[in-house]
């Protein structure tokens, strides 16, 4: 499977690579790229009053913070370009691959791959490109359509058809003056690669014959919540199947908006409390019209994978920051608490089996912890897996001049670390493992792929 990840042939889309250079020398703030300007530093009041001064010190610390994050995120957007600026004149390059203990399969190039963000998959494309043939079309423009997202990726794919030949002009537009046009393709969820295929969309549209056009764009292939999807599977819960696509429907379901739904409607009976003997009944008020499906998707999603409390009320923090509704520091605090509280409480009310699974998983986790052993198991491609988790011991070495303690591994398994991480490591280790068998059918099919954690990319 590692073979097969590794001889998919890579090159730089030069399309793309121009537009972000163009951005990034225009001062980035665009289409995710970070803002090349610091934000200005408050300069210190007048009076000196304890209160202004307090108040000037907060926002000189954040500012600097967020000046801090901004210089580090613009040398991570430098590193990526410099790669692709490198390798853009190269016919095709690969990306080895290595597994994790847990068997989870990623590239081993850093900087710019496949794995990583919109702008990475945005200036990759497969090397070796093939005619659309009588459905690439069809699949191309329900691609365009996921990317797009919104809300989109959800319709049926009919509907998602129907959106893309609604929005022909703005896609023609966008393919045609990405930086001087309407720019359309920036209102997307994943700009650029919605940018590339807008091209590629376009130039089998204006052909003569658009099934002959050659493409070299992955097209992905996403699960819903996979980590969901293998608990609704393992437990057998048809309702739970439902919920995240393994039972056939014509329109698919959407977890995420399906959690907000149920946040929403629980924040609505508390803000019909009274606040003198239920607190949360305000901030349930502030929060009421902040809920969607942005706020809760990353932590339904990592809720699988064993995110803890503080975990999700730092994820929906980062949300609640983003909408910039809530400025008062110590209420984005007290909202994100609560509307962490009320998403997981959603959460086990609908997923309640993969709830019990995991406690199960976790149980016997404890058990093989009890006898001093670590918990072992092979997945369903025979890799043999082990949790390296122990707990830490002190060394003493006594020199002439002083003592020094050193921190090593100890031969007694830490039996809490083995018990909370069994069921997210179990289930990374069922996803890899899809993921990699996957692969192989493709290669057995004649299929380009490239997998990833988040969904695969297939060439036919």
């Amino acid at each position: 499977a590692l073979d097969v990840l590794g001889s998919t042939k890579w090159r730089i889309n030069r399309s793309i690579l121009a537009v972000v250079e163009s951005l990034w020398a225009g001062g980035g703030n665009t289409a995710g790229l970070i803002d090349r300007k610091n934000v200005p530093i408050p300069e210190r009041p007048p009076v000196d009053d304890p209160k202004q001064i307090q108040d000037w010190k907060w926002n000189v610390m954040k500012a600097k913070k967020i000046n801090a994050e901004r210089h580090s995120l613009r040398c991570d957007t430098e590193l990526k370009l410099s790669v692709a600026q490198k390798m853009k004149d190269e016919e095709g390059f690969y990306y080895p691959h290595n597994l994790d203990f847990r068997g989870r399969a990623y590239p081993m190039h850093s900087h710019l791959n496949h794995l990583s963000c919109d702008l990475c998959r945005g200036l990759l494309e497969f090397a070796e490109g093939k005619p659309l043939g009588k459905s690439g079309l069809q699949w191309l423009k329900i691609h365009l359509a996921n990317l797009y997202a919104g809300g989109v990726e959800k319709l049926s794919y009919d509907d998602r058809l129907t959106f893309v030949e609604n929005h022909l002009h703005d896609i023609f537009d966008s393919a045609d003056n990405p930086i001087n046009g309407n720019r359309w393709w920036l209102m997307a969820e994943d700009p650029f690669q919605c940018l590339a295929t807008c091209i590629n969309l376009s130039e089998a549209l204006r052909s003569s014959s658009p099934s002959s056009v050659i493409s070299h764009l992955p097209i992905h292939q996403d699960g819903s919540c996979n980590g969901l999807q293998h608990y609704a599977a393992l437990g057998r819960d048809t309702m739970e199947a439902a919920a995240v696509n393994l039972v056939a429907k014509e329109k698919p379901a959407d977890v995420y908006s399906e959690i907000a739904v149920r946040v929403h409607d629980i924040m609505r009976r508390d803000s019909e409390k009274d606040p003198t003997t239920y607190p949360n009944a305000l901030l349930a008020k502030v929060l009421i019209d902040q809920i969607d499906r942005k706020l809760v998707k990353q932590t339904v999603m990592t809720s699988v994978y064993g995110v803890t409390f503080v975990g999700a009320r730092e994820q929906i923090k980062r949300r609640l920051q983003e909408k910039g509704l809530i400025t008062d520091d110590k209420l984005l605090f007290a909202a994100a608490c609560y509307a962490a509280k009320v998403t997981l409480k959603a959460l086990e009310e609908i997923f309640g089996a993969a709830r019990e699974i995991m406690g199960w998983l976790g149980d016997c986790a404890k058990v093989i912890a009890s006898e001093n052993e670590p918990v072992r198991w092979t997945t369903p491609l025979g890799l043999p897996v082990v949790q390296p988790y122990c707990r830490n011991e002190r060394h003493l070495v006594r020199t002439s001049l002083q003592i020094l303690a050193l921190k090593r591994e100890s031969n007694t398994v830490d039996a809490k670390k083995q018990r909370t991480a069994f069921p997210p490591n179990f289930v990374h280790s069922l996803d890899g493992s899809h993921m990699m068998m996957t692969a192989l059918a493709c290669r057995d099919a004649g299929l380009c792929f490239a997998g990833s954690n988040d969904s695969g990319g297939i060439s036919a």
